[in-house]
């Protein structure tokens, strides 16, 4: 998911770049109306975050404006102005839904994935049994509870699942996951934390190790049932 993050507060907009990212999100940044009209016109971005209040354009021109010229990015407004008739006007310029400041990260996380979700209902999706990971949102769901991977573990994930059920050597993931090269501790720490996140809440695991060989993703026969 791509989100560009139109905000005045600095401070505001990297704590939320900053919760975002750790959810594998790609943030980019405006800190004035015009700007972030400017980028939103010439890039593509899953959904924006839009402050109200901002410099040289306020949040209702520019997603008015984005409207009028027949971009519809979806478009996340972040206020302090959370009355009825802020809402309703702010519907009218075409806001798609509303976070309230102050707001609680993973409440903001839950709108925009509600967000993307209704506005990518055939995004491309990974099964392996339970496991579910869809891609261009970067979720991964497990009977029905969704997991919380890191960018690295992400990586790591979809390619032992785009893979699945062949084995990958220790080397390919390495060269895919770390092109800049890692050290076998870190390899190793990163994987305990994604085996911990993917099979340690459930009865059957899912990663497997083939001594000598590396890793494979697949579902055993008890595993399948969990659905």
């Amino acid at each position: 998911m791509q989100v560009l993050i139109v905000e005045d507060d600095i401070e505001l907009a990297e704590a939320i770049a900053d919760y975002l990212m750790l959810q594998g999100v790609e943030c980019d940044f405006a800190y004035s109306g015009n700007a972030g009209l400017e980028m939103a016109k010439n890039h593509h971005f899953d959904i924006i975050i839009l402050d109200l209040m901002l410099p040289k354009m306020n949040g209702f021109s520019v997603c008015r404006t984005l409207r009028d010229l027949g971009y519809n990015t979806p478009v996340l407004m972040l206020t302090a102005c959370d009355t009825d008739s802020d809402q309703l006007e702010g519907f009218q310029a075409g806001v798609d839904d509303y976070v309230a400041k102050p707001c609680a990260m993973p409440l903001l996380w839950a709108r925009l994935q509600a967000i993307y979700r209704r506005n990518n209902p055939a995004s491309e999706c990974l099964k392996i049994g339970p496991l579910a990971l869809y891609l261009k949102e970067k979720r991964v769901v497990r009977k029905q509870e969704e997991l919380k991977l890191s960018p690295t573990g992400w990586k790591m994930l979809e390619l032992l699942a785009r893979k699945s059920p062949e084995v990958v050597s220790r080397k390919e993931i390495e060269q895919q996951v770390w092109p800049d090269g890692v050290d076998s501790s870190n390899f190793n720490v990163q994987l305990h934390i994604l085996r911990k996140a993917v099979d340690k809440p459930f009865e059957q695991a899912l990663i497997h190790t083939q001594v000598g060989k590396g890793l494979y993703l697949k579902a055993l026969p008890a595993a399948e049932g969990e659905e």
